[in-house]
């Protein structure tokens, strides 16, 4: 079988997976079913994380959620082409969107254009944020509700609006751990 053919039937697999967890696992009012999903399906599930109902995943073999870690309901992660990785601690708001791929507004054939997202321990990202391909947001950041992050964003910075800029600094002595596990969520 050629390599070609190979990737196709893996691809088509890999969105047929999707399609199944998007569509009625990640609906389901079960966290016991969808973390099994979850511990079977993303690079890495992390002990007590929570991935709330309608989360939506573009590839979760290229996902990794660290422990502790809460993702609220209506998130989308995308991990087509490349990886996202998510620390400790870490809180996403509700209808959060964190993409690693898209096109090149430059390109006169539409190129796809994209990167990893990386998001350190302690960082929270608010209701609605956009988090943009190939950022990386460092330990203890705030992304407020709404921003659109196109740029790094340095530890323990608080960032807001579109495109995000820093409008002031968290403390760096967090030492909360998450433990957010809500029934029939």
């Amino acid at each position: 079988m050629s390599v070609s053919a190979n990737s196709r039937r893996r691809a088509i697999a890999g969105a047929l997976v999707a399609w199944l967890y998007n569509a009625f696992i990640g609906r389901t009012p079960s966290r016991t079913l969808r973390h099994a999903f979850l511990r079977l399906w993303l690079a890495d599930l992390g002990e007590r994380s929570g991935v709330q109902l309608g989360c939506r995943f573009l590839n979760g073999r290229k996902v990794s959620l660290g422990p502790r870690s809460v993702i609220n309901f209506g998130t989308l992660i995308d991990g087509r082409r490349f990886p996202v990785s998510i620390g400790a601690d870490v809180s996403i708001g509700p209808e959060a969107a964190i993409l690693t791929l898209g096109h090149d507004p430059h390109s006169t054939d539409f190129a796809d254009r994209g990167g990893e997202v990386r998001i350190g321990d302690r960082a929270w990202i608010a209701y609605r944020a956009i988090i943009l391909p190939g950022v990386t947001i460092g330990e203890g950041a705030v992304i407020a509700a709404g921003a659109v992050v196109s740029e790094d964003v340095p530890a323990y910075a608080i960032v807001a609006g579109n495109p995000a800029r820093q409008i002031g600094e968290r403390p760096r002595d967090l030492t909360y751990r998450l433990d957010y596990r809500p029934w029939l969520t």
